[in-house]
This record gives C-alpha cells, sequence and structure tokens, in this order.
C-alpha cells in the first residue's frame, strides 16, 4: 500500500491538462518525442461563418443555436480541454457518395439568388421545409466538411472523442433532395468518408433527434456495414417527415434488411424513463451484437425539455446518460454531430451535458424514473419486431410490467430486512429509531449499534450504502437473474467482526434512502446529510465515546463529509479521524469555507483511492487531503477489503494516541 502525502504531490497547473501522471513531468532523454501521448483525447469543430446562413423573416432553425453551444461549452471551460480541429467545405467527390450530382448542383446554385428570387421561391421551399440564402451553399458545405473533419479525426486516432458544433443539420436530406432544415447529410456523408479513407467498416449511426433521420436511414437501407437506429415522434406516420418509412416494420432491405431500427414514440411527451428504458432494451443490446468500429451521434436536442418543436422532456441529464452508454461502444471511439434542437436554452444545456461525458465526467444521478406505459409498450413491439434479425432482443424481457405492487415488494426492503437480522443476530446489533417522518420513510431499520454504544469509550461509525449484488444472469442483455447463483457481498461484515473483536462500540448507517418518500424535509435535499446529523444530535452526543472515528464507503463519504461540515466544533473536538473510501469515479469530498476546519481534516483523514483515480491529475485537490492511499483495484466493494488492514492500522494509532494521552491503555 503506498501512502503520499499530498503536499509533496506534483503540480500540473499551467499548460494544456494532463491526463496521466506522466503527462504531466518532463520527458525522458530516452523517450523519443513521438511516444507521448496525445495531450487532447477530445477534439471539437466550429465556425461562426456557418451562421451566415440565416432566414430574413426569423426562422427556429437560427444561426444561434451553435453559437448559443459554443458560448456555453467555453464559458463551462470544455473548451480549454478539447483540441480545435479543422474545418473545410466537403468536396464535391465526397458529397457524391450519397447524394446526386442534380442535388450538389441545385444547392451550390443557390448562391446566385436574389432577394427577388429569394422571396419568389418561399412557397417552394415552405413546401420542403426549408429556408435559403445567398449564403446557404457554403454553411451546407462547411457544415457536412466539418463533421467530416470530426469523424476522419477520430477514426484516425488523432482524438478518442469530438463534437460537430454544425448547421445547418443534415439527417433529413436525401440523395436526389434537400428538405426539413437540411441540404446536405453530414452524418451520412462523414460515415462514407470514413469507410473509403480509414480502416474503419463497421459505423453505428444513433440518431435522436426528435424527428426520424429519413435521409440518413435511405442512405444506408440496404447497407449491412453500417447500423442505423432512430429513436423519434411518429404518431402513425403523421408526425414530421410523415409516411411511413420511420415505422418499426421499417427495418432494411436486401442485405441491409435488419440494420434499421427505428423505435417510434406514437405521441409527445416522452422523457428520460422512456428513453433509458428503450436504449436498454433495444438500442444497446443490438449495439453490442452489432459491435461497431465507431459510433456517430445525430445528436438533435429538439426532444429536449422546453423545446416547443419536439414538445418531449429530455433532461440534460437524460442526454448525458445516453451519451454515457455509447461511449463504452467501439472502444470509446465516439463522434456528436449536431443535427436539431430549436430552443436555444435547451440546446445549450444538452449539449453542455453531452460535452462534460465525451471530456470524461460521470453522468448526474436522475431521480427514480418509471417509462410510461405506452414507451413500454412501443419498446415491448419494436422488441418483437427486431428480435427477427438480432438475437440479443428478447421481447419477454420487454413485456409490460403487470400491476402487481399491492403484492410486490423492492428488493432494497428485502436486503434491509435480511441486514437487520443479521446484525442482531451475529452482533447484538439494535435498531436505532428515528423521529423525524422524513427521515423514517428514507432510512428505517437502516441505523443500528451496537448494545454498548452509549458506555463504550471508543465508537466508530461506518456510513455506507447497501452491499453489492453479485448476480449470475441468463443473458446480459435480458439480465434475468439466476437467483441461486446470486449473492449480496456486505464489505460491512469483516469491519464490524474486527471491531467487536478489538472491544469498540459500532453505530452503522446505511446512507441509501428508500425512494417515492412522501413527507419532505424543509430545509435540505441532502437527506444522507441530514441523517447523519440526526444520529450525531441525537445520540453521538450522548455517549461516553471520547475516541471516535468516520468512516465513510462510496456514498457515505458525502454524508460524512456533510456531517463534518455541518457540525464543525464539535466533530473537531471529538473525532480522532476521518475515513474515505472513494471509487474511481468520484472526487473524495472536503470541507468547505472555514480554514480551521480545512486543516483539521488535512491532518486527520486518510483516503483510499484506486491507483488510477484523476485526483492524481489535481494538485489543488490533492493538497487538500492528509494521507491518500493508492490501492491496485477499481471496484469500491473491493476497494475497501483490500485496504481493510490499513484502516484497521489507522483506527488502531488514533485511538492508541488518544488512550495514551489519558493515561489509559487498551
Amino acid at each position: 500500500m503506498d501512502v503520499d502525502r499530498a503536499i509533496d504531490a506534483p503540480a500540473t497547473d499551467g499548460g494544456p491538462p494532463a491526463h496521466t501522471l506522466a503527462a504531466s513531468r518532463p520527458r525522458a532523454a530516452s523517450v523519443p518525442a513521438t511516444l507521448r501521448e496525445n495531450t487532447y483525447l477530445v477534439g471539437y469543430v466550429y465556425s461562426s461563418k456557418m451562421m451566415a446562413h440565416s432566414c430574413v423573416h426569423g426562422h427556429c432553425e437560427q444561426p444561434e443555436r451553435i453559437s448559443r453551444i459554443f458560448d456555453i461549452l467555453k464559458e463551462n471551460h470544455c473548451l480549454e480541454k478539447m483540441k480545435k480541429l479543422p474545418i473545410r467545405r466537403v468536396l464535391r467527390e465526397e458529397a457524391l457518395l450519397v447524394h446526386s450530382q442534380a442535388l450538389w448542383d441545385k444547392v451550390l446554385a443557390l448562391h446566385s439568388l436574389t432577394e427577388q428570387d429569394i422571396a419568389d421561391s418561399e412557397a417552394y421551399y415552405n413546401d420542403l421545409s426549408l429556408y435559403v440564402h445567398p449564403s446557404t451553399p457554403y454553411a451546407a458545405q462547411l457544415s457536412a466538411g466539418g463533421v467530416i473533419e470530426a469523424a476522419l479525426s477520430v477514426a484516425r486516432g488523432e482524438v478518442k472523442k469530438s463534437f460537430a458544433i454544425v448547421r445547418p443539420p443534415g439527417h433529413h436530406a436525401e440523395p436526389d433532395e434537400h428538405m426539413g432544415f437540411c441540404f446536405f447529410n453530414n452524418v451520412s456523408i462523414a460515415a462514407k468518408v470514413v469507410q473509403l479513407r480509414t480502416a474503419v467498416k463497421r459505423i453505428l449511426i444513433l440518431d435522436w433527434d426528435v424527428h426520424h433521420g429519413n435521409g440518413t436511414q435511405r442512405a444506408f437501407y440496404d447497407d449491412p456495414s453500417v447500423l442505423y437506429i432512430s429513436l423519434h415522434r411518429y404518431e402513425g406516420g403523421n408526425f414530421y417527415p410523415n409516411g411511413p418509412f420511420g415505422s418499426m416494420t421499417s427495418c432494411g432491405e436486401g442485405p441491409g434488411l435488419g440494420y434499421s431500427v427505428n423505435i417510434p414514440w406514437p405521441e409527445k411527451g416522452m422523457g428520460d424513463a422512456d428513453y433509458i428504458l428503450a436504449f436498454q432494451k433495444i438500442v444497446m443490446p443490438i449495439a453490442l451484437e452489432f459491435s461497431p468500429d465507431l459510433v456517430i451521434i445525430s445528436a438533435g436536442f429538439d426532444a429536449a425539455e422546453g423545446d416547443d418543436l419536439g414538445e418531449c422532456h429530455v433532461s440534460p441529464a437524460g442526454y448525458a446518460h445516453m451519451t454515457h452508454m455509447l461511449s463504452s461502444l467501439a472502444g470509446g471511439k465516439l463522434v456528436v454531430a449536431l443535427e436539431g434542437g430549436y430552443c436555444l436554452d435547451a440546446i445549450a444545456a444538452s449539449a453542455l451535458a453531452v460535452a462534460r461525458i465525451i471530456l470524461g465526467e460521470m453522468p448526474p444521478q436522475l431521480p427514480p424514473l418509471t417509462a410510461s406505459e405506452v414507451a413500454t409498450e412501443t419498446i415491448w413491439q419494436v422488441a418483437m419486431e427486431q428480435s427477427k434479425y438480432w438475437r440479443n432482443v428478447d421481447p419477454k424481457a420487454s413485456e409490460p410490467i403487470e400491476e402487481v405492487e399491492p403484492i410486490a415488494i423492492s428488493l432494497p426492503e428485502l436486503l434491509k430486512a435480511h441486514r437487520q437480522d443479521y446484525l442482531f443476530r451475529e452482533h447484538g446489533m439494535l435498531e436505532v429509531p428515528l423521529m423525524s417522518q422524513a427521515l423514517i420513510e428514507r432510512f428505517s431499520a437502516q441505523a443500528a449499534c451496537t448494545p454498548d454504544i452509549m458506555e463504550n469509550d471508543s465508537l466508530i461509525v461506518f456510513a455506507h450504502e447497501f452491499g453489492n449484488l453479485a448476480v449470475e444472469l441468463d443473458s446480459v442483455v435480458t439480465c434475468n437473474v439466476r437467483q441461486e447463483h446470486s449473492y449480496l457481498i456486505d464489505c460491512s461484515k469483516s469491519l464490524l467482526a474486527w471491531a467487536k473483536a478489538e472491544g469498540y462500540a459500532v453505530l452503522d448507517v446505511n446512507v441509501f434512502p428508500k425512494p417515492y418518500a412522501k413527507f419532505k424535509l424543509k430545509h435540505t435535499e441532502d437527506y444522507g446529510g441530514a441523517v447523519m446529523v440526526y444520529l450525531w444530535d441525537n445520540y453521538i452526543q450522548l455517549t461516553s465515546a471520547r475516541q471516535l472515528i468516520l468512516v465513510g464507503h462510496g456514498p457515505g463519504c458525502a454524508a460524512i463529509m456533510s456531517l463534518i461540515q455541518q457540525r464543525a466544533a464539535s466533530v473537531m473536538k471529538t473525532v480522532q479521524g476521518v475515513v474515505q473510501v472513494v471509487g474511481l469515479h468520484n472526487i473524495p469530498a472536503t470541507p468547505r469555507d472555514a480554514p480551521a476546519l480545512r486543516q483539521w481534516y488535512f491532518e486527520n483523514s486518510i483516503v483510499v483511492v484506486p491507483t488510477t483515480h484523476p485526483i492524481f491529475h489535481d494538485s489543488k485537490a490533492l493538497k487538500k487531503h492528509g494521507s491518500i492511499f493508492r490501492m491496485d483495484e477499481e471496484k469500491p466493494i473491493k476497494l475497501i477489503i483490500k485496504a481493510m488492514p490499513g484502516i484497521q492500522s489507522f483506527i488502531k494509532e488514533r485511538f492508541s494516541v488518544v488512550a495514551g494521552t489519558n493515561g489509559t491503555t487498551r
């Protein structure tokens, strides 16, 4: 076990962002410069010249769509972590990989339109859901060329992921016709160019624009090398672009049969739960079976909450989770290409959420989600259709759930009852009663203490979540559990047994709140912190404990830190040590504001993290913690097991110091 003092951590301030510890150090003379790791893992494409395409009367497909995205990424320091990729106009021979010569000529001819020509042709272009401007050809060529460069940079390994902030959009443009705000099919052209110029051959195009990408599906309808999946409002073919082409039975033709997958929503109002269920049951199972070399997202944000044209309710967090799932494919090679999205606030917030994911952040936690009945039914019908072509799709796993709530009990409730029984039988631990109705609803029977808690002078407070479930599945896709080969892994067992043998009292707190609670606290949404403060005020402070250690594991770390922050004076007086065991994707918390509290925490804490944790690339964060234990283990459940000897030594050392000061021995 290596222990680093944070004060000695190497600084990484200034210069391009460091992605590895090695990257922040000078190159050794023996290492050729060509072997140095690429500084930027993510690229972006953008040019304000695409804003020249505009409508004199105003239009929802407005130039500010891309500038707002660019601005919010810049304000949130995303662009400084991304490589600016070159942008250029699409070449004629590239466009002709998808489009006809006639369409190419028709779009380029718009350059010579006069104001009178535009006025005279307005009705014609309105029928195609288009507006035109003398700058339209240039903007459309830049938009297509930008997506090509974004895709080539990923396919060639110059960057791992890229974001093409482009307009006009492209997924409605068909081989022979421009339509639906689109002139050239940016994503389709880029996919063809990538296949032609690189070793990448199998491409997944995931289109989450609220409108069906008829042009993209048409471009690859008989092509088995490109899997096209679209989630869109369909409404029986009465929602743009209208007609049966976006139906669930439109699955491709010839060798491409089965490589077009439509998830057609029958009504407006779809939200995060509906989209994520579709990803879990349809998108990801098929994508895993297809195993693409590259993923391209046709990222229209018109299904976002607040978009009046799409009238759906996907949140930025919803887009983040979908992006995160797609990032697990193709070895992480992902291209995000802007399509629709017409509410400037919604498109900016959604694009920021997606950008944060491709930069390596974890998606934010979503509230408890339940898909709508109409979405569940649609997904089941799609599963029935796609199971003809994909073995990973199991219609039985997508069947709508019957109304069984009156006779059902949730798995967390079962585990809670088991754990309560186990703690009593093995350690004589008793439930700690709660008084607040809001806390009772969320944490009833989730706080337990050893019977000697009031008189023992040494107390360990352990905050954690439920143990991990290790389950054997009938299928990775269906997630049907084989109960006889499934287990609950409870990392608290070893800590409780050791504490009992040493004669320490224990307060064990499961901070996983029961969902769907009716009662709320008036002044906070931090229920984990609230239950810890309640236990501190009403139990811990009333005990005889003069030696006290706070241990947090996983989500329990945030609850412990909330307690420290809210009860700083009494914590600094009473607590001898703080232990945080943090997984790979969580940054260990530190106290805010008060310098005395920050210094106390620094001197009395240890943090256990994986060796590959991103904290080692952040010198400022490192300096806020005391000793940091680096472990060669990324899974939180194994991390605490592997670190247990070190944690036990830290606790005994802290308790022995206090015992020696008081003139007593244990």
